[in-house]
Formats: C-alpha cells, structure tokens, sequence
C-alpha cells in the first residue's frame, strides 16, 4: 500500500522546520514514486489506491518543494473534481480543500504550462465559493476538523476580506479548540489561527526562523472518577443488510471513556461483537462492525451519531460520550 498521505505530511513538516542543506531529496524522491504506484489503483477501482485526499497531499508536497509533476497529474485530479470523486460531508471538504491548495501551489509556482494553470486556477476558485456557500449556521465548513482546510484555501488564494465566512469560520475554531487534540488537527489549526496556510511553507525564508523548539513538561489529564452508562446501537440499512438494527446493548465503561473504549468494553461484553479500526494522520478510522467492512470501492462508511440522529464530529478515539448516551454506528452510502 502506498504511504503518499504520510509522506507528504512528513515532508511538510521537515521543510517548514528549516532543515540544513537538502538531506530530504530522496525522500522527495520516493513520494514521487508513492505517487504513481497509488495511481495504479484506478486501473482497478477507478481512484488510487489510498484516496485523492492523500493523492492530493502528495501533489502539494511535491509543490511545496518546488517540484515539478508531470501535467496528467493534476489533470487526474480536476477530473476527479468534475466528476464529484472527492468524498462525502466534511471528508469532501478536506479533499476538495487539499487538492485546490495543490492547484494553487502549481498555478503560482508556475510549476504547469499556461494553458493548465488557467485551468487549476479556475477550478481553485469554484472550490473556495462552494465552501463558503456550505458553511454552516454554527460557522463550521463541512465539520469542525474540515473548517482548518478550508480555511487555509481562503488564505492561500488571499480571499479573506472578501469572504465573511472566514471570520465565521474562525470564531468556530476559537470556540472548540478542546476538539484539537492530535498532532495531525493541531497541525492543520495552527497555520490558520496564525494567519498562513501550508503553501507559506514554500516562500520561508529560514534564515530569519528563531529556534523555538524547546520541550515543554506536560501533566497527564486528571482522572475522572466513577462509571457511565452508555447504549451502542449498530445499525445496517439495505441494499447491504435484510434488517436494519444488528446490535442493540447498554455498556457499562469508566467516567472519562471515549466512544473507542465503549467499543473495546462491548467485544469483551458480547463476543460476537467485532470491530475494526484504521490508522490514519487524525487518529483511528472505523472501518468494520460485527464482520461488515466499509470500502471506498461501495462508496459506504461507517457513520457515528449521536442518537436520534445527530453525526459525531468527533473520531471514535476523541469523542467522549456523556452518561446515558445513545451512540449509532451506521453503515451509510456517500
């Protein structure tokens, strides 16, 4: 399996921490490699073989690094775009977010000819308009994890002032920093509440970068004491299931328990409740419940609400449930 996303992350990183000379080239190197091996999943299914989040990341890694890519590259990705490829609620806002920040990066670059450049700047610009007209009445683009993305794409193509969205949209953050608790969320929040996005990584000029890197002593949470109730409900719609409701049971777990915990109790509760997770930059991904498996091939996902009906924005590892709680698990179409 390709390792684009994480590549592409890890090279973010090492080129906005001002490293000496170049050592990184031939890690720069491999991701172009990642980059067509995960393409050769389309043979097959029709997208690469990770997803165009990551396909993406991967594009604007290269950027960043001043890189060039060979024009069926972003080419694959605006045809993905215009034939609505990109993911389902926040998810396609990540992607969307991604993939225009690499078209905005390439184009300004100008790491593409003229003729495409037009083109990526175009598609960039309709991305920006369609995520300021989904904006949510609580000021999130997509969910609270996905707002960060877009947030960085109206900084990248400096529409800021003439977006009130973005003021909305940060005054959300603002408000729900406690939801920011990975490297990876942490990583994608702070450029944005500082006013930059990932293509500034490009322009540093590190020569005039401090080095602020020190370690800090960090305290472990306090625990919380007592227990919680919590019911667990495992839900499979048609065409994938004849019944609709496959699991239905109270789980007894500690006070300061997340939704994962709920899960590991409820296996070791009723043995033939199974479940499995993925890792990804975010933290653990659902991906099958009592034997059933979502796959990106059948476009369904296991979806978290809080019942009646309410969807997590949350994962299943940072979302702690409250005492008498309903959660679903879903297997839902995207």
């Amino acid at each position: 399996q390709p390792q684009t996303g994480r590549l592409a992350l890890y090279l973010l990183g090492l080129r906005a921490t001002c490293p000496p000379a170049e050592p990184h080239r031939r890690l720069v190197t491999w991701l172009k490699y990642h980059l067509e091996e995960d393409w050769t999943g389309s043979r097959q299914h029709g997208h690469p073989l990770t997803s165009y989040y990551q396909y993406g990341l991967g594009v604007l890694a290269l950027c960043v690094h001043h890189k060039r890519v060979r024009e069926e590259v972003p080419r694959r990705l605006l045809a993905a775009r215009h034939h609505g490829r990109l993911g389902h609620g926040g998810t396609a806002v990540d992607t969307e977010a991604v993939v225009a920040l690499a078209f905005t990066c390439l184009e300004r670059r100008g790491l593409v000819g003229a003729q495409l450049a037009g083109e990526l700047r175009e598609a960039a610009r309709e991305v920006s308009r369609s995520m300021a007209e989904a904006q949510g009445p609580d000021g999130t683009i997509g969910n609270i994890y996905s707002t960060p993305w877009a947030l960085q794409l109206f900084l990248a193509r400096g529409v800021c002032h003439m977006e009130p969205a973005y003021g909305r949209a940060v005054a959300a953050l603002l408000d729900n920093l406690d939801a920011f608790g990975t490297a990876a969320t942490m990583a994608q929040v702070l450029p944005v509440l500082h006013g930059h996005s990932y293509l500034d990584i490009a322009s540093m000029h590190c020569g005039e970068e401090p080095d602020t890197l020190t370690p800090i002593d960090m305290e472990p949470p306090a625990e919380v004491p007592g227990n919680k109730m919590v019911r667990l409900v495992v839900e499979c719609p048609q065409p994938w299931c004849s019944e609709l409701r496959l699991y239905d049971q109270q789980v007894p777990v500690p006070a300061a328990a997340s939704l994962l915990d709920v899960l590991r109790v409820a296996t070791t509760q009723e043995p033939r409740f199974t479940f499995d997770t993925q890792d990804t930059p975010q933290g653990p991904f659902l991906t099958q419940v009592l034997g059933l498996e979502a796959r990106q091939q059948k476009r369904n996902y296991w979806q978290l609400l809080s019942a009646p009906g309410t969807p997590l924005v949350m994962g299943v590892a940072d979302y702690i449930p409250r005492d008498g709680e309903t959660l679903i698990l879903r297997l839902s179409e995207w």
